[in-house]
């Protein structure tokens, strides 16, 4: 990975710039590096894969290492077992480093515009101009906490799943945990060997086993061709829609682990908390597995709809130039996962390649008026 050197000139100007270092910058990296793009990776954290840094210490993936690969460097270790977190983030950062792309850390972009032709990136009093910009922030911005969380008592231990790391952190006592999904399900097993948990799940789950006949189910699903149906089909709208729990399940959470589980909470006093079907709850502690929330209004230009979600068709936008890239669902199930982003990656890249000779021409066109 080349740091680029931020003691340069106040203004630069690039082909492409990327924003974001985590997997879907580095995967768009490698193809600009083969295209011999000038191009520079911005990055507001300062280290790449930020994301998966948030994460809890035991989070383990549900893909295995065969399927976790970015274009051309596999993940290392035994292709059928399932990597840790700090595997993920070991391997991310040899990757840039081997690419040698350059990445530019602790640069937040506070606007993105356009002017005469190209986008204006403003980088903490910095100016970067650019041909065509890729916006790899991914899904994971804004943790999202519901407002019934200011409802409990000021002394009630309270964290988002993106501050939980490992059980030492949470007070002993009853933990409630928030949010049904796979980040739910899994801190309440790591939870439920040192302390009482229950977890409160909103909406429905398609609970799918890790494995089917001894092969892992993302065998299958690739097999069958199921990852490869486009949100524009009509199995890829029903799939989309729903909720999968991968490797985990209501009835094997409450036999195996001892967690309890709830309906969806609905209201909050003090330190108790109360449920869709009229129970409550006195906790101790509250885990908030509720998710994100997008946050382009850095972005000053016309891609977004009136709930601020992104405007695209495979990441490519209304603004020519601009792409989207690592969001969910972004074009199949496999868009914002590790293993596969490659794939709209390289879309994108084959968008640029098309792009780029005329946007050049137009620019020469301009600077001899």
């Amino acid at each position: 990975m080349n740091n680029v050197d931020r003691d340069r000139d106040s203004s630069q100007r690039f082909e492409v710039v990327v924003v974001g270092a985590g997997q879907a910058g580095l995967a768009m990296g490698y193809f600009l590096k083969r295209q011999g793009r000038q191009f520079l990776i911005v990055e507001t954290a300062d280290s790449i894969a930020a994301a998966w840094r948030s994460r809890w210490e035991s989070l383990v993936l549900f893909t295995p290492r065969r399927y976790d690969r970015l274009p051309g460097i596999p993940f290392p270790g035994d292709p059928e077992g399932y990597p840790l977190r700090d595997e993920v983030i070991a391997y991310l950062e040899r990757y840039a480093e081997t690419l040698e792309l350059p990445i530019e850390l602790n640069s937040p972009v506070r606007s993105l515009s356009k002017d005469d032709g190209r986008f204006v990136l403003e980088v903490d009093g910095r100016t970067i101009e650019a041909e065509q910009v890729v916006v790899a922030t991914g899904p994971f911005q804004t943790a999202y906490v519901p407002e019934l969380a200011e409802q409990l008592a000021p002394d009630r231990f309270q964290i988002h799943s993106t501050a939980y790391r490992n059980p030492k952190q949470i007070p002993e006592g009853t933990v409630l945990i928030v949010g049904g999904g796979n980040t739910g399900f899994q801190i309440a097993k790591e939870l439920s060997s040192t302390h009482q948990v229950h977890l409160a799940i909103g909406s429905r789950q398609t609970p799918l086993p890790q494995r089917i006949l001894g092969r892992d189910l993302f065998w299958w699903l690739t097999r069958v061709g199921l990852l490869g149906k486009t949100v524009e089909s009509r199995i890829g709208r029903r799939l989309r829609e729903r909720e999968t729990l991968i490797g985990s399940s209501p009835r094997e959470l409450r036999r195996r682990y001892g967690v309890d589980l709830k309906p969806r909470a609905v209201r909050a006093s003090g330190r108790t908390v109360a449920f869709a079907d009229g129970t409550e709850l006195e906790v101790d502690a509250v885990i908030w597995a509720t998710g994100y929330r997008p946050d382009y209004s850095w972005i000053k230009l016309p891609v977004l709809d009136p709930k601020g979600e992104t405007r695209h068709r495979r990441g490519v936008t209304d603004a020519p130039g601009l792409y989207f890239l690592g969001l969910t669902w972004q074009y199949t199930r496999g868009s914002a996962l590790l293993g596969w982003v490659k794939e709209d990656a390289e879309f994108a890249a084959n968008q640029i390649a098309t792009f780029a000779p005329a946007e050049r021409d137009r620019s020469l066109e301009r600077s001899t008026r």
